[in-house]
């Protein structure tokens, strides 16, 4: 409720004049003739018209805000209103409830704070309370509290809800993706054929290309859009070239393993699978690689076999690739340290080193691992022990996931047994309890699962020592581009040490096994 200002200068009370706020969360039924905002106000006028032997008077302005949560301060309409309220034009504030305004505690206080600074009363049509009065303002308080309780039980039922679906493996809705429809049936996903066939080309494409941008420069090549769908509304939506974005959100989607994925969580889904876990497996190992090394290898322009790879032993820094030109042709490629790049070739002993000298004797160093058999079963040993180890890690903590379990069982029992005598009180912490078990068996079986997984990484000696001599006779046959992608396979640091004219290779355990499976596959 409000009263008439007097006039400054002639002592009169002037007109009160209102401005109307109206808001809708959602778009749905906004395109009809006559929509919420339309209603909410038409009720903000008629209770004005009421108010007219006060001096009220409704201004023409429209501040509607339509599909805009009450959650922020996020609205284009509301942003009008505050800036129309700094510059004096307004002396009202009407809406149909207050949690039109806002359901937000923190920025329904700072409104209130601007409404009284420009001595801006408020007024809600439905709910009777006047802001002049402690009282008043303690009223409005409350409304506007119990407005973002029923904001967050609404978030939290739709999160829980989500939850739910996602961990029986239900589609929960979102966006199409790119070989698969919606059923129109129901909330599931079905494959489509076509797309299928064109998701699985590109996984290939990826694995082919190994990078990317190459990848999306191929699908341009071949004009391919990603997923087109038409909305309830009728309206197009996608249906767009790809980007590096879009690509690598696709390579890495589990829905194409057949699972769902809710946060960190991953379930079995009822939709088809469309990739080869295998192929999937492959992909992800890829873009971790180019993830830690930034893609050296796939846009290694000039064949630096070792790019991201070599470091400099004395300064323990990377050796970056570079190259001298003549007459516009490469004469000369080397690796140089980038710490005496930047301090001063007098600050390392390693400064530069030709780069097909190092990247001969780097080459020559993984074929004599093939060669050498006690070489071989030396390196061999050390990977399974890091296998080993790792298996151990994840036994103990199972083990420990195990006796938490047992605590959590029997004070479940201890609950249920006193659940007559208790009249109900330990029944949030049944609830809690039930999820904590819940969360912990999930992590157990995923613990279980790479367990297994690192115990079929322990590679019998004489396939690896059959992939390790294939290595030799086939390395010259191989494009630059796959015998960098070999060479990162196998190779995870390179350390050269100028001072005393030494290399040393650290081998990444997993790439025996990689190749060792590459060979397998090229054999059959």
């Amino acid at each position: 409720m409000s009263r008439q200002r007097p006039n400054q200068i002639t002592g009169k009370f002037s007109a009160v004049r209102c401005a109307i706020y109206t808001r809708k969360s959602s778009e749905e039924g906004l395109e009809q003739e006559f929509n919420s905002l339309d209603a909410q106000r038409e009720s903000g006028e008629a209770y004005i018209r009421s108010q007219t032997g006060e001096g009220w008077v409704c201004l023409p302005d429209r501040y509607d805000d339509g599909g805009f949560t009450g959650g922020n301060m996020d609205r284009p309409a509301l942003k009008r209103l505050m800036a129309d309220i700094e510059a004096g034009k307004i002396d009202c504030v009407v809406v149909y409830k207050v949690d039109r305004l806002s359901r937000s505690l923190l920025d329904f206080a700072r409104m209130m704070e601007t409404f009284e600074r420009h001595k801006v009363s408020f007024v809600s049509v439905t709910q009777q309370f006047n802001t002049a009065s402690s009282m008043g303002r303690l009223v409005l308080n409350v409304l506007l509290s119990f407005a973002q309780f029923e904001r967050e039980i609404i978030s939290e039922r739709t999160r829980d809800k989500i939850a739910a679906t996602r961990r029986k493996g239900k589609w929960a809705g979102g966006h199409p993706i790119l070989g698969y429809d919606v059923d129109p049936r129901g909330f599931r996903l079905v494959v489509n054929e076509d797309e299928a066939a064109r998701v699985r080309e590109i996984f290939a494409l990826y694995l082919e290309e190994q990078s990317l941008l190459a990848t999306v420069k191929a699908i341009d090549a071949r004009e391919w859009l990603n997923k087109q769908w038409t909305t309830r509304k009728g309206k197009a939506r996608g249906g767009k070239p790809f980007d590096k974005t879009g690509l690598f959100k696709l390579l890495t989607n589990v829905a194409y393993l057949g699972k769902v994925k809710y946060k960190s969580e991953v379930h079995a889904g009822e939709h088809e699978a469309i990739v080869d876990p295998a192929v999937w497996q492959r992909v992800q190992q890829l873009l971790a690689r180019n993830g830690r090394t930034g893609g050296a290898a796939v846009r290694n322009k000039y064949g630096a076999l070792l790019k991201g790879l070599l470091f400099c032993a004395p300064c323990g820094c990377s050796m970056g690739h570079t190259y001298s030109t003549k007459n516009g042709n490469i004469q000369y490629r080397y690796y140089v340290c980038l710490r005496a790049q930047k301090r001063g070739w007098h600050t390392c002993p390693s400064k530069s080193i030709p780069a097909a000298e190092i990247e001969r004797l780097v080459v020559e160093q993984i074929k004599t691992i093939g060669r050498d058999p006690a070489l071989l079963s030396a390196t061999l040993k050390y990977a399974r022990k890091q296998a080993q180890d790792a298996i151990a890690a994840a036994e103990t903590e199972i083990a420990a996931i195990e006796r938490e379990l047992k605590r959590h069982y029997r004070e479940v029992r201890t609950l249920a047994a006193n659940a007559a005598t208790s009249k109900g009180a330990g029944a949030a912490r049944l609830g809690d309890l039930n999820e904590r078990i819940r969360v912990a068996e999930q992590s157990m079986t995923e613990l279980r699962e790479k367990a297994v997984d690192l115990s079929r990484e322990i590679m019998d000696e004489r396939e690896v020592a059959e992939a390790m001599a294939a290595f030799d006779p086939v390395w010259e046959t191989l494009t630059p581009k796959e015998q960098a992608r070999m060479v990162r396979l196998l190779v995870q640091q390179v350390d050269y040490d100028g001072a005393t004219g030494t290399v040393s290779l650290t081998l990444r355990p997993e790439g025996l096994d990689a190749l060792v499976t590459e060979s397998k596959e090229v054999a059959a």
